[in-house]
């Protein structure tokens, strides 16, 4: 997506976290495997870059990786996982 199409970057802002609603109960169970899994497919090295300033491009990913409603239905999760990773 394009800086200058600011519908489409306003539409998208919107949907993430309606999307992001949607799956929160997914999200409160199973939130740290599946978004350090998310996180590896975005960054992984064939794909291309999720803010390309120099291009004037977006990528949708970008909005899901900065959402802190993400971060934060992720968080039961990623504190448990550390919790049973301190007492092994």
């Amino acid at each position: 997506m394009r800086y200058e199409e600011r519908t489409k970057l306003t539409v998208v802002r919107a949907l993430v976290p309606v999307a992001i609603l949607i799956s929160s109960p997914v999200l409160l169970i199973a939130g740290a495997p599946i978004r350090r899994r998310y996180l590896r497919y975005v960054y992984r090295d064939e794909n291309p870059q999720i803010l390309d300033k120099k291009r004037g491009w977006v990528s949708v990913h970008y909005f899901v990786i900065t959402s802190r409603l993400l971060k934060w239905l992720c968080w039961p999760t990623e504190s448990l996982a550390r919790l049973a990773l301190r007492r092994r």
